[in-house]
């Protein structure tokens, strides 16, 4: 493994170095550095510290797991990969995903999973642990989005959650009342079939952050889908 002090690099300099390294590297000193990684591909990354916007952007199947806070614009129209964050993250995260996975110990800004999209077996992930804040899987196209809700007694998720939302499903673990959601979207309560089909993602979710996977589906969820009688193109159509 390669290590590297960002302490004093500004995030030209510390991406050359990164790219240059025919091994896995480890950052310590991360001071928000922009950029890290980004369509990286065959290297694991092991970042201490901060890293700045775009973290992983284009991310092309490598892997990289930040020991603390992370920036906004992670994972921005990455392909394939991971990002494991053992923290709390910025707004957009995830910003038009396309594949791979985003693990979010913590918890997210606005605008997590806007224009995420699939294609075929290309079906991005992005699972956070804590609460989200507004326009969660705005203009969501596809793929899945799970907020757990850990440490808190109120719904985890701001307002306005798939406004424009035409494709994905978006899991929200609450035994609170879900309310004011947008006519775009459908919700009910997740089905022991459904929680089935991502017990996966909740698995590996839970072995990265040393916790009970089982225990994390043994609740009650929302399982939220496109309104195919209200289509988000009603949104700018007048009558």
């Amino acid at each position: 493994m390669t290590n590297i002090s960002a302490k004093d690099l500004d995030f030209r300099k510390l991406n050359e170095l990164i790219a240059s390294s025919a091994k896995d590297v480890r950052i310590d000193d991360c001071y928000g550095q922009r950029f890290i990684g980004t369509g990286l591909n065959g290297k694991t990354l092991t970042i201490h510290g901060t890293p700045g916007n775009a973290l992983g952007a284009y991310l092309d199947g490598g892997v990289i797991n930040v020991h603390g806070n992370v920036q906004d614009a992670v994972g921005d129209t990455m392909n394939d990969g991971k990002i494991i964050i053992n923290g709390d993250a910025g707004d957009a995260l995830g910003y038009a995903m396309r594949g791979g996975s985003i693990f979010v110990r913590g918890n997210a800004g606005y605008r997590t999973g806007i224009h995420m999209k699939e294609y075929q077996n290309k079906k991005p992930a992005i699972l956070i642990g804590g609460t989200v804040g507004s326009f969660l899987g705005e203009y969501l196209a596809g793929g899945l989005i799970v907020v757990f809700g850990i440490g808190t007694e109120d719904v985890p998720v701001g307002n306005f959650t798939g406004t424009g939302m035409h494709g994905g499903k978006i899991f929200i673990r609450t035994n609170r009342e879900l309310t004011g959601l947008p006519e775009q979207v459908t919700a009910e309560f997740a089905s022991n079939e459904d929680l089935r089909k991502i017990m996966l993602q909740i698995s590996e979710f839970a072995e990265h952050f040393n916790m009970e996977a089982q225990s994390l589906a043994n609740h009650r969820y929302y399982l939220l889908k496109p309104n195919t009688k209200n289509p988000y193109t009603q949104l700018y159509v007048k009558n």
